[in-house]
This record gives structure tokens, C-alpha cells and sequence, in this order.
């Protein structure tokens, strides 16, 4: 073994598959997973750039590794993702005992770019790959090991122009993977056992690859042999009747849908660029439950928007009490460097943005405690994932509807299908008891026992 590899990942699920790239990558080139960093002969900070928190919380990690740095002069420590990216060589300039800056584009070359660091090379390899570079999706072999679950990039990149977004600078334009790759890559993790795929991109409804859309992949990839198919993240300018219905049809695509609003109010949503108004938003959530009285509805939304007044905030609030959604992701406004809206009149004081995101989430608390405990005495598919994060004596999994549920481990493992009858409610999850065999459970399962009581 050359050494030991330990990554620290932030941000959405499109980081957390860079890092089991990453990790893949460095596995083929003779590196194992370190236990942590003190065991580690090379130390990644897979990072995120979204808001200002976390870019925060990654410099609050470099200054541990410093330390360790000092102690051990030879081990590597490298920033990657979208962080990398945005400040490329200005990060191995302020910080003199970091080894390596990776961006986006460049995670096939982390194995060379280690190895030069390993030599004493001091490097930031933030360069663009030209559209349609096969290194941009280059996924290695993952041997023969199994897991519940994985994630399935189908996309890079975003054409929008979200005047707060700073996506496009650090991932640059959209581009779609080749639909043969990503169902082959699909059917490669049922074969390992993979039993739940999600489909991710950054607007996963501009897929399109040689007259397949979003919808048609969705399809195809629901007949690849896994048991369950979910995807990630949905711009509701581009979600159309064609994906509802690939949603509502096939019994192994999950009802849940990760759908951000940002903002109730129409003038924020115009300054925002977001393309749709709050009434062509509410007509897609109607749509949705005309098509599945039971999807699970997730969002995410930002307070302090420059510009933003108190009916502004309200009519978000507003939009919350209407749509009732499952769970919402909610942020105050941080300026990115780059994009529109940082240079924008009204900037909301930092007080006035903390004071309504406490409102919101409040708000949201509540609703999701009362969705949660009209879950009790119903049944549900649940796919059995792992050990609970809530009780290590017991095992979660997520209903179709994306909702997790804490069940006892008798008779169950990891990776079955089972029917649970909910018992309790709580703040941000379900517990229940099995209530039928460990099965391969059916559509017919599905419209019979899962959601209807």
C-alpha cells in the first residue's frame, strides 16, 4: 500500500460522489481509506462554495491540518471541489504547508497530481476540460464491494444565471453525460448489489443526450436492475408533465422530489433570475399531488435576499403554509464572489437576515412535526440503509417518500425492503416495526399498502 487516504467532504450529494470518485481513484493507484486524519498519509478537503458557512468551516479544518503538516512534513494536504476552483492558486499563496489545489475538473488527475506532491511539487490544477472531454465523467472501478444505496452523475455544470449562485463559476456550463454511460454505470452497481441509485445534477431537468431527455433517462435507468431510482436537484422552470408522469407510472422511480422555491414573492424571484413566478410554482406542486397525493416534497429557500422586505418575507411564509412542504433547506443570503446579486442595492442587514431565518425554520418545524405524526399507523415500503444515526441499537431506512424511519434490527438487514407500520413521530424522522416479510417488494405493494390507510 502506498498510504493511507482520508477525505473530509462538504456540501450536496454531487461532493459527496466527487469523493467516492476521488477515493476510487487513489484505491486503484495502490491507496487505502485511513481511519482518520492522524492516520492518514494524505489529507483531501472536498469543498463547498455555495454559501459563506461552509467556506468557513473548511478554512476552521485547514488550520487543524496544519498542525498535523508541521508534525509530519511529508504528508500531502490538498484542497478540492468548488472552493479549489474559485480560489485556485490564492489558496497555496495564503497557506504555505497546504501541497495541493484540485478543481472540478480535474479529479482524474488527482493520483498524478499526489504523487508530485509526495515528490515535494507544490501544485493548483484548476484548469477547464473542453466540453465532452470524457475525463469530466471518468468514473473508476469500484471492485467487488456492495452498498444500499449510490450516486449516479449525469450532469455537470449549470447554464442558469441565478444572480446569487456561484454553481456556474465553480462547475462551469452544463453539460450532459452520455446516457449509454450512465445507464451502464447504473446497471454496474445493481450487479454489486447496489439496491437505490439517485440521478444527480445540478438541474437534472436540462439533461439531454441525442434527443434523450430527463424523463426518457429517468425510464431507462428504472429498468437498469435496481430497486429504486431517485434523482437530484429539479429547477422548477424545467420540470415538465413528461417527468410527473415517469414519476407517478413507474413503481420503482420514488415519489419524492427535491424542488427548490428560493422565495414566496414574485419581485425577489425576477431578481433572483430564478424564471418562474410563485403561482407557476404552486401550479407544479398541484400537478405533483394530482399525480401522487403522497410525494414527499423537500425545498430549498433563502431569507435576506438584497432587496428583500418584510412582505417579501411574508409572502414566503405564506408559501410555506401552502405547500405544506416535508422538510425545507433554508440559508440567509451570503454575497459570492462573482455572481450578480453581490453587487446588488439593499443589502439585508445580517441581524434582520438571523431573525428571519429563525421565523422560517420555526415555521417549518412545526409543519414537519404535524406531516410526521400523520405518518403514524401507516404502512410503508422502507429500504433498510444502515445503522440509525439516532439509536446505534437500531437500523433506518427511507420510506418512498424519502422520509427516514428507525426500526429494530431483529430480522432485518441492511438492504431489505420492508413493510413498516409507523408508531411514533418525531422531530425530523419516524419510528416503526416491521410488519410483513423481508421481501422484493412490488408496485402493487406500492398502490395498495405504502401510502393509502
Amino acid at each position: 500500500m502506498k498510504g493511507r487516504v482520508y477525505i473530509r467532504t462538504f456540501g450536496c450529494q454531487m461532493n459527496v460522489k466527487d469523493s467516492e470518485r476521488m477515493m476510487g481513484l487513489l484505491a486503484a493507484h495502490g491507496y487505502g481509506p485511513a481511519a482518520g486524519p492522524d492516520d492518514a498519509d494524505v489529507l483531501l478537503c472536498n469543498t463547498c462554495s455555495v454559501r459563506e458557512k461552509p467556506e468557513q468551516k473548511i478554512m476552521g479544518v485547514l488550520g487543524r491540518w496544519k498542525a498535523l503538516k508541521q508534525n509530519r512534513p511529508t504528508l500531502v494536504t490538498a484542497v478540492c471541489g468548488c472552493v479549489a476552483q474559485q480560489k485556485g492558486q490564492e489558496f497555496l499563496d495564503r497557506l504555505p504547508w497546504l501541497s495541493l489545489v484540485v478543481g472540478t475538473q480535474m479529479v482524474h488527475r488527482l493520483p498524478e497530481l499526489v504523487e508530485r506532491a509526495r515528490s515535494g511539487e507544490r501544485l493548483a490544477a484548476v484548469q477547464w476540460l473542453e466540453r465532452g472531454d470524457p475525463d469530466l465523467f471518468a468514473v473508476p472501478e469500484m471492485g467487488q464491494g456492495t452498498a444500499v444505496k449510490g450516486f449516479v452523475s449525469i450532469m455537470q455544470g449549470c447554464d442558469n444565471r441565478c444572480a446569487y449562485c456561484i454553481v456556474p463559476f465553480v462547475r462551469g456550463p452544463a453539460v450532459s453525460r452520455r446516457a449509454d454511460d450512465v445507464l451502464r454505470e447504473v446497471k454496474e452497481m445493481a450487479a454489486r448489489g447496489v439496491k437505490e441509485v439517485t440521478l444527480l445534477g445540478q438541474n437534472v431537468n436540462a439533461y439531454h443526450d441525442r434527443g434523450i431527455g430527463f424523463p426518457e433517462l429517468l425510464r431507462l435507468a428504472a429498468k437498469a436492475g435496481v430497486e429504486r431510482v431517485r434523482f437530484t436537484t429539479s429547477h422548477p422552470k424545467d420540470l415538465d408533465d413528461g417527468l410527473i408522469e415517469v414519476m407517478a407510472d413507474d413503481p420503482r422511480v420514488m415519489e419524492a422530489i427535491h424542488l427548490p422555491a428560493q422565495a414566496g414573492s414574485d419581485r425577489v424571484l425576477r431578481a433572483m433570475n430564478r424564471g418562474y413566478t410563485r403561482d407557476g410554482y404552486l401550479d407544479l406542486i398541484r400537478k405533483l399531488r394530482a399525480a401522487m397525493p403522497e410525494v414527499g416534497i423537500t425545498a430549498d429557500l433563502i431569507v435576506g435576499f438584497p432587496g428583500e422586505s418584510e412582505h417579501d418575507f411574508q409572502d414566503t411564509l405564506r408559501l410555506l403554509e401552502e405547500v405544506r412542504y416535508d422538510e425545507t433547506f433554508s440559508f440567509r443570503y451570503s454575497p459570492r464572489p462573482g455572481t450578480a446579486a453581490a453587487g446588488f442595492a439593499g443589502q439585508v442587514p445580517e441581524p434582520e437576515k438571523y431573525q428571519r431565518l429563525y421565523r422560517l425554520q420555526e415555521l417549518q418545524e412545526g409543519i414537519t412535526q404535524e406531516k410526521n405524526q400523520e405518518q403514524v399507523s401507516g404502512s410503508y415500503e422502507v429500504l433498510i440503509e444502515g445503522p440509525s444515526k439516532n439509536d446505534p441499537g437500531k437500523l433506518s431506512g427511507r420510506t418512498r417518500s424519502n422520509r427516514i424511519v428507525h426500526i429494530a434490527r431483529d430480522g432485518v438487514r441492511p438492504g431489505d425492503l420492508v413493510k413498516v407500520r409507523v408508531t411514533r413521530a418525531l422531530k425530523h424522522s419516524l419510528e416503526g416495526e416491521p410488519c410483513a416479510p423481508t421481501a422484493a417488494l412490488t408496485g402493487a405493494f406500492k398502490e395498495e399498502t405504502c401510502f393509502w390507510r
